[in-house]
């Protein structure tokens, strides 16, 4: 059986993309006992880190070259969501068994996410143990720049970023709540196995909008995370929400379910003045990003979120975002 460093030299160490060679990065990275790293000149360093568990946020016969991607995936997402430029990661993996074949594709898709965002795998760990995958990403952002949770202002206008409800959709028709269309089950698996950080928007948002995160679980919950932060309340028309024209052909309770409180979307959600409505127009262009008006940031008070149809009626909608304890 190979060594544990066999399998990082093998698998990780070789493969991995070294920084660009400039001293105020990363010196020093995979081979010794710490990575070295520090952000640009006049930047911060922005940190995030995520775990994926076996059985909790994939199955087990889930395509190994999806697993990587979407387990650093999820944590560009995080950098996305900041408005910030990936830099590195580190990689702590647990493993039931050292299945070689699963490896080499693991870190295929893992490593041809990082190669597109320039992001270098520097360090990280293997253990044996049930499968566990936990990354930390680095990332860094200009001084004062950075988008916040708890920077919503009164009258701002809520956006997200593409479609939701997608990877609820596909995890529906697994469990078999509902049927998969032949025409959209792929693209339904594929945002569930392989979401695309939102990266480049969350850095052209630095400076137009005022709060930001990124959808993992549920627009419901996530939103709750910027009116509790920025101690607002918002009204938001459940129908705006985007969607695909499959989720949208489910039965409204479903759709709801998958758009509003699904998960797994892994697009952006902010909220910016209406003075930012055409520069949002033209960075959605210039990044070919469908960016959705949903609703508005209405006062400060006790967070909460005021649900509308399409006609602004009110709707009584009980949603609660995914929860890594008590999992939908």
């Amino acid at each position: 059986m190979p060594s544990e460093f066999s399998l990082i030299d093998r698998f990780f160490a070789r493969r991995a993309k070294a920084p660009a060679p400039r001293h105020d990065e990363a010196p020093l990275g995979i081979g010794d006992d710490c990575a070295l790293i520090a952000p640009p000149a006049g930047h911060q360093l922005a940190i995030s880190t995520d775990m994926l568990v076996e059985g909790r946020h994939f199955f087990a016969d889930v395509d190994p070259h999806a697993l990587g991607h979407k387990a650093l995936a999820v944590n560009l997402s995080d950098l996305a969501a900041m408005g910030a430029k990936p830099h590195a990661f580190t990689l702590a993996l647990a493993l039931p068994r050292a299945d070689e074949a699963w490896l080499e594709a693991f870190s295929d898709g893992m490593f041809a996410l990082a190669e597109r965002h320039d992001c270098a795998l520097i360090g990280g760990d293997t253990t044996g143990g049930p499968l566990n995958i936990c990354i930390t990403v680095f990332g860094d952002v200009p001084n004062g720049a950075a988008l916040r949770r708890d920077a919503a202002r009164p009258g701002d206008d809520i956006y997200v970023s593409g479609v939701l409800g997608d990877a609820r959709a596909a995890l529906g028709a697994m469990r078999g709540e509902w049927p998969a269309p032949a025409d959209a089950a792929p693209a339904w698996r594929r945002a569930l196995e392989r979401p695309e950080p939102r990266v480049a928007l969350g850095m052209a948002l630095c400076g137009v909008a005022h709060a930001a995160l990124d959808i993992s679980d549920g627009l419901a919950g996530d939103l709750m995370h910027i009116l509790e932060r920025s101690y607002m309340r918002a009204t938001v028309d459940a129908d705006a929400v985007p969607c695909s024209a499959a989720v949208r052909a489910l039965p409204d309770a479903a759709r709801r379910r998958c758009t509003l409180a699904g998960g797994d979307d892994y697009e952006l959600c902010f909220t910016a003045p209406p003075s930012a409505r055409e520069s949002l127009v033209q960075i959605a262009m210039r990044l070919n990003v469908p960016l959705t008006r949903i609703g508005k940031i209405e006062t400060s008070g006790s967070p909460d979120i005021a649900w509308r149809d399409g006609a602004g009626a009110p709707l009584s909608l009980t949603l609660q975002g995914f929860d890594h304890f008590h999992a939908d």
